[in-house]
Parts: structure tokens; sequence; C-alpha cells
């Protein structure tokens, strides 16, 4: 069972993030210790005083320490002595390449596990820094286990906690998070993450660490992404006159789909009549009012390195029978118009792969409205449809999973075994390739 024990917290780094987790952690009651190698900042930290500009921090940092919650040392095995959960808050900044360098996050880990040598008590290390994925497990890990003469999370407790702190709001943020993200792999580091955020009232999500050092980029590249998307629109939207704030503020009040999960899950590339073909409109209008549009270029381009990755992942199986599970670009559609099914499809079959398509909504028959766009367009495409999803099966070694119609659900259940799945949009939630008989496009 998870122990109980009163929390005593060390933060190493007292910048930004450091001095905000450690005051709003004292505001708990929690006595923390901040730990940094900057001689000033400790003696302001020690003193009531914040290193940093942030609304609201010198008045908690001035409460924490009058209380006797907060005190200040350079001194790291100290601090580890005296409490039972490390929290490392140091910077990674970027290197020449561009990569974080985690100088500090791996001197943060040696100076603890050096102290943790010395105790016989379990003790809890959790980073926030930021850093990229694997660099727990390639960096952080091995030095506090060197340094230790300990295994994470039989002689210690590891996690990896994202913060998702904005300054000018961080104390806020502390306090207020939309989702508690915890990659941590053992129950003590567990339990006293949970006694430290009982007083937030925020979802948890448990992750492994190295899936919650991806959720921190993913946020931030997000956010980076958003920013730049709404520039480009305000710069179009005053080279024509019109409001660009108007614009994105309509744009934010959609909930269903603008901001929402709906175009948030990793898949296949977008297709139908409207996004590609309204993507190059306006691209184009960008060019006609002399504004640049790097990112909506760029979205363009994205889209193809889909396409590109998904017949990459049908080739490498070196099989030439391939059996599509659906041609238009979603389920519940026969809208074939810029489908990237249809773009893979020809790709295959002008590169001499057998290909066999089953789509039932797709029908070549004059009946149907694809019948003439069929005829018009894809006449190549239309003699290789199926009528049944038993002819497409007995053809095919390959059978690749084009959009989410339920019928195919139970494609890994009814294959041969000679036969391989390659899953370009997750038909059943939780599959991950496993390098024998499935392979998904992004996961």
């Amino acid at each position: 069972m998870a122990d109980q024990e009163p929390l005593s917290v060390s933060v190493f780094g007292a910048g930004y993030v450091g001095a905000v987790t450690a005051a709003c952690i004292a505001k708990t009651g929690v006595k923390v210790v901040a730990v940094d190698l900057d001689k000033n900042k400790v003696e302001q930290i020690a003193r009531g005083v914040s290193p940093i500009v942030e609304p609201g921090l010198p008045e908690l940092l001035k409460s924490g320490v009058e209380k006797g919650l907060i005190t200040a040392t350079t001194d790291a095995k100290a601090a580890v002595a005296q409490t039972n959960l490390s929290i490392v808050c140091v910077g990674t900044p970027s290197d020449a390449s561009g990569e974080p360098n985690l100088r500090y996050a791996v001197g943060a880990a040696q100076d603890i596990g050096a102290a943790i040598a010395q105790k016989s008590d379990f003790h809890s290390v959790v980073v926030r820094s930021t850093m990229l994925p694997g660099s727990m497990t390639g960096a952080v890990i091995p030095a506090l286990e060197e340094a230790s003469g300990k295994k994470a999370r039989g002689g210690f407790g590891i996690a990896y906690y994202p913060e998702f702190l904005r300054e000018a709001t961080a104390i806020h943020d502390y306090e207020n998070p939309s989702v508690i993200i915890l990659g941590v792999e053992d129950e003590r580091t567990l339990a006293r993450l949970r006694q430290l955020n009982a007083h937030l009232n925020s979802p948890e999500m448990l992750v492994d660490i190295t899936t919650s050092e991806a959720i921190k980029y993913a946020n931030n590249c997000w956010h980076a992404t958003k920013l730049t998307f709404a520039n480009e629109i305000g710069n179009i939207a005053k080279a024509c006159g019109i409001d660009g704030h108007k614009v994105m503020e309509a744009v934010c009040m959609d909930t269903r789909l603008n901001i929402s999960p709906a175009y948030m899950k990793p898949g296949m590339a977008f297709g139908g009549s409207c996004l590609p073909k309204d993507l190059r409109a306006l691209r184009a209008k960008g060019r006609a009012v002399n504004v640049q549009t790097p990112l909506l270029d760029g979205v363009a381009i994205a889209n193809e390195v889909q396409i590109q990755r998904a017949f990459q992942l049908i080739t490498e199986s070196g099989q030439k029978d391939i059996g599509f599970l659906g041609l238009s670009f979603k389920a519940g559609t026969d809208d074939l118009r810029e489908s990237p099914l249809v773009e893979i499809a020809e790709r295959l079959h002008g590169k001499g792969y057998r290909l066999k398509i089953f789509d039932e909504n797709v029908r070549y028959t004059d009946l149907n409205s694809n019948h003439s766009y069929i005829r018009t367009n894809l006449p190549h495409l239309a003699d290789l449809m199926v009528d049944t999803l038993d002819e497409l099966r007995a053809h095919a070694k390959v059978l690749v999973v084009g959009n989410a119609d339920p019928k195919f659900r139970d494609v890994m259940q009814t294959r041969r075994d000679d036969q391989v799945v390659v899953d370009l949009v997750r038909i059943n939630s939780g599959a991950r390739t496993n390098n024998q008989d499935y392979a998904g496009l992004c996961w």
C-alpha cells in the first residue's frame, strides 16, 4: 500500500516554474525547500522576495516564508535529506541544433541521486522540466541510478509531470489545470503526487513517462500553430479590409468542430470536397493580396507527406495483392472528390500492384451519383471495384483499412494468417503496430 506520510518537497530550480511551484505547494500547507545554484535567487526566496516578475508570487512567497513553510538553499544533499519528494524544474535551453540541452536536468539528477544514496527511506523524483520524449529514460534516470547506486521504481520513485504554466497567469494555471498529466510508473510516487494535488479539482490522466514527455511538446507546438494560424488569417483579412479578430472570434465560437477533439486524432490525410479546395483558395487569395502564408502552404505539404507515408506503409509489406476497404475520403459518404485513398489507389495501380477495392457506398452503376464521376475521372479504378468483402479478402495479401466504416472493425478477426492489415484510420481504438500482421499509420 502507498505510504500516507506527510509530504515534504524539495524544488530544484528557482526560476519561473520552480518559484511558482514552490510557492503554490507551500500555500497548501506543505513544507518546501527551494534549491538553486544561484545564491542570489536562494537569498531572495529565503527572505520571501520573488526572484522573477509574476503577479501574486511576491505575496505567496512572503507568506510561505513567514509561516515557516518555505526555505531555500544551494545544498542539494541537505534539501533531499529533509524531504521525501523532489521536483525538478530547471531550464532546458536550446543548443545549436535546436534540441534542448539537458545539462541542468542531468546535473540536478546527479545531485539528487548522490543524496538519495545516503537515504534509507524511499525518495520520489518528479521532473517538470520540458524535455523531448526519451530524455527521462535516456539521460535523467541513468544519471539518478548511477549517482544513487539504486534502481528507479524500486530503489527510488520516478515520474514526469509536465507543467502548463503561462507567464503572467502562472499561479492561476497551477491551481486550475485543465488536466493533470502524470507519467508515473511506481505506486508510492503516484500516491505522493495525488497527495500533492488533492486540492485540485481537475481530471487526471495516467500515462507512461515517455508519453507524458510527448504530451508537453504536443501542447506547446499546438499553441504555436494556433497563434501562427490566427496571424495568417489576420494578415489576409487586413489586406481584404476585414477585421481578423471578428473572423477568429467566430471560429472560436464553434465548439462542435473548431474547439473540439473532432479533428485532433492522428490518422489519414484530409480530403473531400471542402478542405483541399478551400485551402488552395485561401492560399491563392494570399498571393493575390501579397500576403505570405507559410503555415497554410505547409499544411498542404504536410497533407501530401501523410499520403506518401500511407503509400509507403502499404508497399513496405512487399506484397503485390492489395485490398482496399473503403475508397471515399470518410465513412458514411460516397464522395470521392479529392479522397486521399483514390490518390493512393492510383499510385499503386500505376506501379503494377494488383488492386481490388470494396466500398459499399461507392457503386459504379447508373443509379449512383458517382457513376458519371468514376466514368469520367477514374475509369481505371472502376474495374477494380468488387461487390463483397469476401471477394476482396479472397484476393488480398494486404488489407488496407481506408475509412472507418463499422463493417471493417472485425478486420483483424476475419483476416487469414497470411494477410497483413494496414490501418489508416485506427479502426479499433487501442490498436498498435506489432510489426507482424498489423501496421497502423500513426500508432
